[in-house]
């Protein structure tokens, strides 16, 4: 069983599988990761796929504020990723709700509802830097392994900074509303 589980990780950081969530963004964010995938960025030729099944892959990418209307159907695809799994936050309205901080209509940021392993800020970032933090999703992922959820620490998680491309760890730390 140790080799399956060392196959299944290998496979894990070498291909990872996303499922794409719009929680009421804009769409600049969701234009960025297509471009991301595209010839001139080329995500595919690493191994990142797109899945339409959440139940198909293993990182959840979510954009957008996060609205009332959203937080159960973002809580039901979480749960619907199978384990081990990892979320990547893109863009600045699932991290910190950006310029939209007072609505009536937000929820508060990503991070209250479920919990979030990377966030690649930015109005909209820029595909290498979503491709870096699928690459940081995809290590996450990796080490997480087969280990069951009780086992694991209390996630962490990867600021992308996207200006420069590189990542610093911090702890995930509660926005409070």
């Amino acid at each position: 069983m140790k080799l399956w589980n060392r196959l299944m990780c290998y496979c894990r950081r070498r291909s990872p599988w996303l499922f794409h969530m719009n929680s009421g963004s804009c769409n600049g964010c969701d234009i960025e990761i297509i471009a991301s995938l595209t010839p001139r960025y080329d995500a595919e030729q690493l191994g990142v796929r797109l899945e339409g099944s959440p139940r198909h892959a293993d990182i959840l990418c979510v954009t957008g504020p996060v609205t009332h209307n959203a937080v159960e159907a973002i809580k039901t695809v979480y749960g619907q990723v199978y384990g081990p799994k990892a979320v990547i936050a893109i863009g600045s309205c699932p991290a910190t709700t950006n310029v939209f901080i007072d609505s009536r209509t937000l929820a508060g940021p990503l991070n209250l509802h479920i919990p979030v392993d990377v966030f690649v800020p930015g109005c909209p970032p820029r595909p290498d830097a979503i491709i870096l933090g699928v690459a940081k999703a995809a290590a996450i992922l990796a080490a997480r392994g087969n280990k069951p959820a009780a086992s694991l620490p209390s996630p962490k998680s990867w600021r992308v900074r996207p200006a420069t491309g590189t990542c610093c760890e911090s702890n995930a730390k509660e926005v409070q509303a």
